[in-house]
């Protein structure tokens, strides 16, 4: 009969899941032992087979005082090491102390790391002492890692920006680390993390191809130094989209031979804008290509879309794309720099430079906190090339806005204030 009925119905999904958990109900008021490991096994059945690692399970204490950072090696070997992909959890509600730590690749399977809960890092940086003073937290040779969780993640880089020689004049110019850092990852997912107060630069991606990053947060202080929020360098085909950075230096960074750049929705500020650069520094060879910038609201920074360069370097920028950008009281909203110097000494004058061609800027608008409101500064020898202007408004709040340019070549179109100072391209 219980055959005959089976076959005569048509049953959905549903209820088959209210089959089973009928089921588990009756086996649990029998007392039966293997309730607890049905239940564990439900993850399988209904088809995702990672197994959970917690940071917990190796000792991790999470009182933010002892030091958690041998737990968290220990649990990431055996996150990486297992066959059917897994997750390594870092719990919500704790505080876990970590020391500088290497997650190492490559793994078994597809590894998650859900942080849920916080990390913080030491606050001398002595401890530092006979390691890397660039690194924190380094992933490096992974593929298909996902970072996600929304945690908190600090950098507690007080002491260390009180050591900086852009805040003490008189103290060397010394490294100092990066909250994250992302090397010789592929296939990379970041998203849903607040990140605070870094040493210096938040979160870096180096040698890295195919990012996606989004529902970041970023923040440290207008005055925090070299504490860029997100870093690129010498990667390919990254996204970033749908982010808040609020730091001391460029919100975002991209640098030396990267390609395929995508930002989408960031809102940006306090910082130093949206960059690509510098390039060229000591003479060095860089290659940028096809990078966007479409939406972005940046208020109260120090620049809003910039390209710099040093003299002296080679190569490339080329297929660049700012667009649909809304600005508020930013200084220097459009500027090309290809004689910048951040150095305390006098940079000497180099004929060689960076080339710098087909680069547009369109749907801008909103108020700039200087006269200038556009600068191409660019090379005697290797002018600005193929420069497009189109749907610019930018507004000054004690008077008109000027546009500035040196060896800058390109055209404009539609209504483009101020009055666009680009001469015609030489070809």
């Amino acid at each position: 009969m219980i055959t005959e009925f089976f076959c005569r119905r048509s049953f959905g999904p549903l209820y088959f899941i209210s089959v089973f958990l009928i089921i588990l109900f009756y086996l649990h008021t029998l007392n039966i032992e293997s309730f607890e490991s049905v239940i564990q096994q439900l993850p399988f059945w209904f088809g995702d087979s990672k197994a959970v690692v917690s940071v917990n399970d190796f000792g991790a204490k999470g009182d933010g005082f002892r030091d958690d950072t041998k737990a968290f090696e220990d649990a990431w070997k055996v996150a990486c090491s297992l066959p059917s992909g897994s997750i390594l959890e870092i719990p919500a509600g704790n505080v876990y102390l970590v020391r500088p730590i290497n997650f190492g690749g490559p793994c078994q399977s597809k590894v998650t790391l859900l942080v849920s809960g916080t990390i913080v890092a030491p606050e001398e940086p002595d401890i530092w002492n006979g390691l890397d003073p660039r690194k924190w937290l380094y992933f490096h040779g992974l593929d298909h890692l996902v970072v996600r969780g929304g945690g908190i993640i600090n950098g507690m880089g007080r002491k260390w920006w009180d050591r900086s020689c852009k805040i003490n004049t008189t103290n060397p110019c010394q490294h100092a680390p990066t909250a994250i850092t992302f090397h010789r990852c592929n296939n990379l997912d970041v998203r849903n993390l607040m990140i605070v107060n870094s040493q210096q630069m938040h979160m870096a991606f180096t040698n890295c191809y195919r990012v996606k990053v989004s529902h970041l947060k970023v923040v440290a202080p207008a005055d925090s130094p070299n504490t860029d929020g997100i870093h690129i360098s010498a990667s390919s085909h990254v996204e970033v989209k749908n982010s808040i950075i609020q730091t001391g230096d460029d919100c975002i960074s991209v640098v030396s031979n990267s390609s395929v750049v995508q930002m989408r929705n960031i809102i940006c500020g306090p910082g130093h804008g949206i960059s690509i650069g510098s390039l060229g520094k000591f003479s060095s060879y860089s290659q940028v290509r096809d990078i966007l910038v479409d939406g972005a609201f940046l208020s109260n920074t120090e620049n809003g879309l910039r390209i710099k360069t040093w003299q002296g370097g080679s190569g490339f920028v080329r297929d660049v794309d700012f667009r649909n950008v809304l600005m508020v009281n930013v200084s220097n909203p459009i500027i090309i720099d290809q004689y910048y110097c951040d150095s305390m000494l006098q940079c000497p004058n180099q004929t060689s430079s960076i080339k710098l061609e087909r680069v547009s800027f369109k749907q801008i608008r909103g108020t700039s906190a200087t006269e200038n409101a556009m600068i191409f500064a660019c090379s005697d020898n290797f002018p600005c090339m193929d420069i497009y202007l189109s749907d610019i408004q930018l507004l000054y709040s004690v008077g008109k806005t000027n546009a500035y340019c040196w060896k800058a070549f390109g055209i404009s179109s539609g209504l483009v204030y101020p009055q666009p100072c680009l001469s015609p391209d030489e070809h």
